[in-house]
């Protein structure tokens, strides 16, 4: 079996899909230090030919809370982010099958962040046919005290994973000997390029799923999402 794990994030990049679709089993973090400036909460789009930030505004707290502990601020405003995401994207060729998917996302009634991501993480998944197993870490009985390697080979064994997958981005961070030596093989998931026409313009790699889905037909998404990668 293979398991993937990962932060939550808001309508993440491409290659979050193609993690969860590499996998079997694919958990996501909930009991997870929220990190400001990351991913968590904001993502890219394309706006006038470049990229720039959206993001879910949060209620001031904490900054030593989990992500489960975090919520949506009260006066967040669901219709001026999706004008945002209208006014970027009303004349891309998939607009109208996408638009209603981007809606009730954000129109979901959840004020906890990460039941927030995890409901729009599911749906995404649905839309585009991954039946991987998403779980959620906080779930799973292992030591709360391990950090990092040492957390991760606790899930996999937790979960009777034979293989991780990890992102790209974790080569450093992971020793293939360690995992090995706990009978569990490691690999790492690279994305292959995937360009498409943009309005015209230059193309701008890596935004949101978002963009993703208004220039692209589903089938060709759902193509890219499971095979467009390697796993090294």
């Amino acid at each position: 079996m293979k398991l993937a794990i990962m932060q939550p994030y808001f309508l993440p990049y491409i290659g979050y899909f193609q993690l969860i679709a590499a996998s079997d089993v694919f958990i996501v973090y909930d009991n997870i230090k929220y990190t400001k400036k990351g991913w968590i909460n904001r993502n890219r789009m394309l706006q006038n030919g470049a990229a720039v930030m959206f993001s879910l505004s949060l209620k001031k707290d904490s900054d030593s809370l989990d992500v489960v502990e975090r919520e949506l601020a009260s006066d967040f405003n669901r219709d001026k982010l999706l004008n945002q995401f209208k006014g970027a994207y009303r004349r891309a060729p998939y607009f109208d099958q996408t638009f209603p998917l981007i809606e009730q996302l954000v129109r979901y009634e959840e004020a906890n962040l990460f039941r927030f991501l995890h409901h729009s993480i599911v749906k995404i998944c649905d839309h585009f046919g991954i039946t991987t197993d998403i779980r959620i870490s906080s779930d799973i009985a292992i030591d709360l005290a391990l950090q990092s390697q040492e957390k991760v080979i606790a899930l996999c064994e937790a979960t009777g994973a034979r293989t991780y997958v990890n992102a790209i981005g974790g080569m450093e961070l992971y020793s293939r000997e360690t995992f090995q030596q706990k009978g569990i093989e490691l690999k790492f998931i690279k994305s292959k390029p995937f360009e498409y026409a943009q309005f015209g313009n230059e193309f701008v790699p890596w935004l949101s799923i978002i963009d993703v889905m208004m220039f692209n037909p589903l089938d060709t998404n759902r193509t890219s999402i499971t095979t467009n990668y390697e796993l090294i």
